[in-house]
């Protein structure tokens, strides 16, 4: 197999392509990686499919990325515990991360990338909507870009939203030495390490006021941001098959997990990527 055997395939204008073509479940040399990397930094979320990988040919593929870090409230599997099962069983109604969001962005380094690999999908639904945040950034007014290049905002992990969201997943597999609350400070818009570009970095699941505000001042502003940041040309959807595997840049993207497939059972298995601070 070489780069050349690759097919590219964009799922929309504004973010995600799927590549076809590529064996996950071999080594990459480094050729491979670096053409891999430049697809993932111009389109923002890669796609695989039919990638039946083992847990450690899964870590073995995450690791030629970053270095995987452990979720903060969810225990990973026994042999793995930086591999997490993101799962809803058919008895429940709430989907894990079911809000819009940036993974973690609570942290005082939030995730550079994360994995996901489908396991078992439900006969329909379950799909996963992508936000490309370069464009949210770069769409708005100049007077808007103005203000906001200025800002800090407080990121929580004790939003209602999206504490929700983890309850199923804390009752079965919750971390014993989770803290209750993480917290951190970032700016409103970040400059991508590798790329340079700049991208908006409020996210409604985590994204709880702006530095030096209180909630309700912030309110009126955050509300609007979240609104834009999802923008119908800004996005694209996934379709999930077992096999299936997405890798998401979590410095320049948002994501949003479906949930219309009550009364079925969904499994997949998650890696995030150690990032750096947010910087202006």
């Amino acid at each position: 197999m070489s780069t050349a055997d690759w097919k590219v395939e964009r799922l929309a204008g504004a973010i995600g392509a799927e590549i076809l073509g590529v064996d996950l479940s071999r080594p990459l040399d480094a050729a491979e990686r670096a053409a891999l990397r430049a697809l993932w930094l111009e389109h923002g979320v890669l796609f695989f499919r039919d990638q039946p990988l083992s847990s450690a040919q899964f870590l073995a593929f995450a690791e030629g990325w970053g270095t995987p870090v452990e979720y903060p409230f969810v225990k990973g599997l026994a042999d793995y515990p930086v591999i997490i099962e993101i799962k809803k069983l058919e008895h429940e109604k709430v989907n894990f991360g079911g809000v819009w969001h940036s993974d973690t962005a609570y942290l005082e380094r939030p995730p550079m990338a994360t994995l996901l690999l489908a396991r078992e999908v439900p006969p329909y639904g379950g799909d996963t909507l992508f936000a490309n945040q370069y464009l949210a950034y770069e769409t708005l007014s100049e007077g808007m870009k103005k203000l906001l290049d200025g800002l800090d905002a407080v990121n929580t992990s004790a939003k209602a939203d999206v504490t929700r969201t983890r309850e199923d997943r804390l009752a079965e597999v919750g971390r014993s030495d989770a803290a209750s609350q993480y917290e951190a400070t970032h700016p409103v818009v970040r400059t991508h390490p590798e790329t340079g570009r700049k991208a908006l970095y409020v996210n409604y699941a985590h994204t709880a006021r702006f530095a030096g505000m209180t909630e309700e001042e912030s309110a009126p502003l955050l509300q609007w941001l979240f609104a834009h940041q999802k923008k119908e040309e800004f996005t694209c959807r996934f379709r999930w098959r077992v096999g299936s595997l997405a890798l998401w840049d979590n410095r320049c993207t948002h994501h949003f997990p479906v949930n219309d497939y009550h009364g079925f059972r969904r499994v997949l298995h998650r890696i995030t990527l150690a990032g750096d601070k947010p910087q202006r």
